[in-house]
């Protein structure tokens, strides 16, 4: 019988991985089954820090055989440990779901006994979920690095999504901080099932692997990359392993280590990566335009807005003429703004009062466009900038709390910038 602390303890300990939000899978139900995990059918709720809640997030086990510097449940922690079995987590699961607690699970282990013994374990759970069980519900499953292929195949045709984590940005401080892990053991994997499901596409194939596609995470500030590195990495990722979603987790001193900062990385500086990240995925930018390599990102202006102010001489552009791509780059324009003023113009020309019904942010826009050749921005440049770093100053500071004003939560939600 599973224990309130036993429960406490393994809940406890999954709450630090961050790459668990649940994303609308497209795989089919079986007949008398509970539960769905198509889109309609996983209900998000947030917390006020952005965490969704809609998931039972839980440990199979803490306790590891791997001393990762920065991980709170390392071989060497002090820490309480516990262990459930495959059954236990099946009843939970389907307990918590007859009473309207989650819509899905998210299922993590600390590497115990060995690699294969702890994928086989996570394989057996979501084995009987699906087919003692008879659970149709989403399940998000982290994959155990080191684990031989076809543990990982068979948990994949299980699951809606799984996650390997990057953990840190580099092989060199993955060397350093967790030297059991190895950057093809994490690598590896994601190519693996990456593959697969590019099999599935080329032959026309039902998808049953991972229909809500992969995602990972990095820890930041744990390690010295600068943020230029990390969105190296980050669009790598993109594009070589067909990533879902790339997560940033700003490093916290939880435990204490000579190899790690006595500081957090902050979460402003989470917050601009996130930006940045969304303009490589919705935006057209490519890494280099919006910081080099051993950059960090301004602290100032979010990376829209320290483009557009680098580049002042392609502005400012003609509402009612300028291509996509330039709207796409106008501070104050998102992306789904951008697409109604292109299907706006065809049938006749737009003012700024237009721009207003938009939802555009007139307040950073004004400064880089012009509507039917009326230009209301500021006159010089010093103006412009000291504009957008009051306006960013406070748009920080709604982000940061995210559903402190309706306002926040639109942007926390859309990611337009």
């Amino acid at each position: 019988m599973l224990n309130a602390e036993t429960l406490e303890i393994l809940t406890e300990s999954a709450k630090y991985d961050v790459s668990c939000s649940s994303s609308g899978s497209k795989r089919r139900n079986s007949r008398g089954g509970i539960g769905n995990a198509a889109a309609e059918g996983i209900c998000h709720s947030f917390t006020p820090d952005g965490r969704c809640i809609s998931l039972l997030k839980i440990l199979m086990s803490n306790e590891c055989i791997y001393d990762c510097e920065y991980c709170p449940n390392r071989k060497s922690a002090d820490v309480r440990r516990a262990r459930i079995t495959p059954d236990e987590i099946c009843e939970l699961t389907v307990n918590f779901y007859k009473r309207n607690y989650i819509e899905g699970l998210f299922l993590s282990s600390a590497v115990c006994e060995s690699p294969n013994r702890t994928m086989e374990l996570l394989c057996e759970t979501v084995n009987r979920l699906r087919k003692v069980y008879h659970f149709n519900g989403y399940i998000h499953l982290k994959g155990i690095p080191h684990a031989d292929e076809e543990l990982i195949m068979k948990a994949a045709r299980l699951v809606d999504r799984m996650s390997y984590n990057i953990e840190l940005p580099s092989e060199k401080s993955l060397k350093l901080l967790a030297p059991q892990k190895t950057k093809q053991s994490l690598l590896l994997p994601m190519k693996s099932l990456k593959d697969a499901v590019d099999y599935e596409k080329f032959n026309n194939l039902r998808r049953k692997i991972i229909p809500a596609g992969q995602t990972t995470q990095m820890i930041i500030g744990a390690s010295p990359e600068s943020d230029g590195q990390i969105l190296k990495l980050t669009e790598a990722l993109y594009r070589n392993m067909d990533m879902r979603r790339v997560y940033y987790s700003s490093y916290v001193p939880v435990v204490q280590s000579s190899k790690l900062p006595t500081v957090g990385a902050g979460l402003l500086r989470e917050h601009r990566l996130y930006q940045a990240d969304w303009l490589i995925r919705f935006y057209g930018f490519n890494v280099n335009e919006i910081c080099e390599e051993n950059e960090n990102l301004s602290s100032e202006y979010d990376p829209k807005c320290a483009w557009a102010l680098k580049n002042m001489h392609l502005f400012p552009i003609e509402i009612n003429t300028a291509p996509l791509e330039m709207l796409l780059r106008v501070p104050g324009i998102g992306a789904k703004s951008a697409y109604k003023i292109i299907e706006a113009r065809k049938f006749s020309k737009i003012g700024f009062e237009n721009l207003l019904k938009m939802r555009i942010v007139l307040k950073r826009a004004k400064h880089f466009v012009t509507c039917g050749g009326k230009f209301y921005g500021a006159d010089s440049f010093a103006q412009v900038k000291y504009s957008l770093l009051i306006d960013g100053k406070n748009e920080v500071t709604q982000q940061i709390s995210m559903f402190s004003t309706p306002a926040a939560a639109l942007s926390a939600l859309t990611g337009e910038i």
